[in-house]
């Protein structure tokens, strides 16, 4: 998780530069996260170190408080159908975009209405939905939930809003969270998460 997650935001105009900050800090490059090695220890203790730093992950800190730490994680592919009932998390820039429902479909129809959150222009959506309509490939989603049937984004907000602005047009890759207590961390999420 700890890669995926810190492969998808190294893309970021938000978070990619903290964490080529923390890459260069500790003495690694890119290809830390863009070619992550699993069976290494030392790189996946690096990684943790980035991410622990830029986003407070295993320090109950910003998006990470009451974060479980019995979370079972597995690869998964989700259908549109299965992806349009993702939502994201509950905080006030994703609460107002899809105009308090959290669904992605409804920020996309929000977004094609020229409908902006906080005076915040919608270019990066409307440019990753026409990089999806050019066939680029985007890192996993993170999503986690107390089970699969009721799935939240941890991770990759613009991307699932991508997906939405082109019809859910193909089959997403996901890596999926579960946690008896993971409903928790979605409730604190709202008031922890910083704004994007």
């Amino acid at each position: 998780m700890v890669a995926t997650f810190l492969r998808g935001e190294l893309s970021s105009e938000r978070f990619g530069a903290d964490i080529r900050l923390c890459l260069a800090s500790l003495g690694q490059s890119e290809q830390l996260l863009t070619s992550a090695d699993l069976s290494d220890v030392e790189a996946n203790a690096a990684r943790r170190s980035v991410l622990s730093t830029t986003r407070g992950y295993g320090e109950d800190r910003e998006l990470f408080i009451d974060f479980p730490a019995d979370v079972t994680w597995v690869r998964a592919v989700l259908s549109a159908d299965e992806l349009a009932t993702v939502r994201y998390m509950d905080y006030a820039y994703w609460y107002e975009i899809s105009g308090g429902s959290r669904l992605p479909a409804d920020a996309a129809e929000r977004i094609r209405a020229g409908v902006q959150a906080w005076d915040v222009p919608n270019d990066r959506f409307t440019a990753a939905a026409c990089a999806l309509a050019r066939g680029e490939q985007f890192p996993p989603l993170i999503l986690v939930g107390d089970s699969q049937r009721e799935l939240v984004c941890l991770e990759g907000h613009l991307r699932l809003t991508a997906y939405a602005l082109a019809g859910f047009p193909v089959d997403v890759e996901c890596l999926v969270g579960t946690s008896t207590t993971m409903g928790l961390w979605t409730q604190l999420a709202k008031v922890n998460a910083p704004e994007r």
